[in-house]
């Protein structure tokens, strides 16, 4: 029987730039042919990115696509490869993967389901395909299906049906916590259905507030795993279809939940500010668990001699923050400066208090707290404006969902690193962090003083975070049944929390949308994130269900 020596190319590709995810695509192929592949397998719309989002509503893009298409072709004409692209047919616009063979575009598969959830609207860009596609190459029938394809019935069966004996698919499936098992659950569900092995190659790398983590794998046709490739790294490996069969090859242990979002964290840092070409990151550091954390995914991203922290003590600062803080600078090795903001208090004091004469004030009030936040805001967007780094926003999910961050204050900055990570799990990943530094025989990067401290903004004397907010472990509880399940508050009141604090929690969520809408975007890795996948007005009378 025929033998098929199948590249999966799990490349990280960047939305737009058609030469260079072509210039990727030519060394994975080189990369393939030398281990003696047959056909090259890319991701979903490899050739220009994904998403590219409203990029898609422009006919000049579809032209510099197919143009970029037929120079990959004349590129490696004696290799078979299976490229993802947007397909523009007269009006009609598609998600395509064409067979690229002989310096020609031999088959086109046209997609079939288009996926309008979570992240995804590619119903706003794409019309659907109908057909399947079944390309012979070395005498094997090799079906093609994209992504979502196989999350649905219908067009993985059709593949089966037009005498496919093994399903390539290409991908470009974001990461979430959890996400491989239910990839793998859906493609068992599909296996079962059509009775063929299936290899899933998957896009790797950050874009914007998503993150691919790639783990591309392969199943046979009983759904066993025989092909398991790392995640958050590009990589070519071959696979073998022969005898009728996928063969099985090297499988990689999978993740903890904390290593892979810490991972999914580094990755999207360092993407966006490599795919944007900012020279740095600027944060600005608290001697708090978020601010700690943010710095140790930062320089894990980047590299410490891209990484400038500076704290900013108020007189309400305490000494063990300002120690810590100093401590994080030593082992992690970067650029450190302590600003004091006492000075700049006083200005805007001296300067405000004709305009609050007469007005109701507590010694400590709501204003001088944001006072304080938006002065350290201030000084650290002077500091990207002179140097063209990026500030690094600190705040986590839990902050995000109530609003406890100072807009133009500790909101000021371009990229939420850690604004879909609850805050319960920011301690988690803390943990793991100082870990991974013990295993190498490291100092920890985040001092324990950090991690078991009550949390505090250190606005004023003597504050912590739960004097205005349920302990976290509620809180996130609260947050995650009403934000990420859609529960009503009356189903969570069910599961045993108080009416007072979900009341509390849903009252602060809603009230504080303006705030997030004018939030910098930040990585995404849990199944919903106050993101693309995050659509509440602004204005909205809607009662909740008590």
């Amino acid at each position: 029987m025929s033998t098929l020596k199948i590249a999966v190319a799990q490349i990280n590709c960047t939305v737009g730039d058609l030469d260079g995810n072509a210039a990727r695509i030519v060394a994975a192929a080189r990369e393939a042919k030398a281990q003696g592949a047959d056909v090259l397998l890319t991701p979903e719309l490899a050739l220009c990115g994904y998403p590219p989002e409203d990029l898609l509503l422009r006919a000049d893009f579809y032209r510099a696509a197919e143009n970029a298409l037929q120079v990959l072709a004349n590129a490696v004409p004696d290799l078979a490869m299976i490229i993802g692209h947007p397909l523009r047919e007269g009006d009609i616009c598609y998600n395509a993967a064409s067979l690229l063979l002989n310096g020609k575009v031999a088959a086109t598969y046209r997609k079939h389901h288009l996926p309008n959830y979570e992240v995804f609207d590619e119903e706003r860009y794409f019309n659907a395909g109908t057909e399947p596609c079944v390309i012979e190459i070395k005498g094997v029938r090799c079906g093609i299906n994209i992504c979502a394809d196989v999350w649905e019935e219908g067009a993985a069966e059709q593949s089966a049906e037009a005498g496919a004996e093994v399903l390539l698919v290409l991908n470009a499936s974001p990461f979430h916590v959890g996400k491989q098992h239910l990839r793998q659950g859906v493609v068992r569900d599909r296996i079962a259905a059509m009775g063929i092995p299936v290899v899933y190659a998957n896009l790797v790398g950050g874009q914007d507030e998503l993150v691919f983590d790639g783990a591309s794998f392969a199943l046979d046709a009983t759904g066993k795993l025989l092909t398991q490739l790392p995640s958050f790294v590009e990589t070519v490996a071959v696979l073998e279809f022969a005898g009728g069969k996928l063969l099985p090859s090297n499988i990689e242990p999978p993740q903890s939940d904390e290593a892979a979002a810490y991972a999914a964290l580094v990755l999207g840092v360092r993407d966006y500010l490599g795919k944007n070409k900012f020279p740095g990151a600027i944060i600005g550091l608290s001697g708090g668990i978020d601010s700690a954390l943010t710095l140790c995914v930062a320089v894990d991203a980047l590299g410490a001699d891209k990484v400038h922290a500076v704290m900013m003590p108020s007189p309400y600062t305490a000494q063990m923050s300002l120690d810590d803080s100093r401590e994080m600078v030593r082992v992690l090795g970067i650029k450190y400066d302590e600003i004091p903001i006492e000075p700049v208090m006083q200005t805007y004091a001296d300067t405000l208090a004709p305009l609050f004469t007469g007005l109701p004030k507590s010694q400590w009030d709501t204003t001088e707290e944001n006072v304080q936040a938006r002065a350290r805001g201030m000084i650290l967007m002077a500091l990207s404006n002179r140097t063209g780094s990026i500030v690094l926003t600190t705040s986590n999910k839990s902050e995000t969902a109530v609003g406890y961050a100072t807009l133009y204050g500790d909101m000021a900055g371009g990229y939420a690193v850690i604004k879909d990570v609850m805050k319960t799990f920011v301690y988690r990943l803390s943990r793991y962090r100082n870990q991974v530094a013990l295993t190498q025989g490291k100092d920890v990067p985040i001092p324990e003083n950090i991690i078991v401290r009550p949390p505090s903004a250190e606005l004023k004397p003597g504050q912590t975070d739960q004097d205005s907010l349920p302990p976290y472990e509620i809180l996130d509880a609260i947050i995650e049944g009403y934000m990420e399940q859609n529960q009503s508050p009356r189903e969570i009141i069910a599961r045993g929390y108080s009416e007072a604090d979900v009341r509390r929690v849903v009252t602060l969520l809603k009230r504080n949308e303006y705030k997030r809408r004018q939030a910098a975007i930040g990585i995404r890795i849990s199944q919903r994130g106050f993101g693309k996948d995050w659509r509440y007005p602004i204005t909205s009378g809607y009662q909740d269900e008590f």
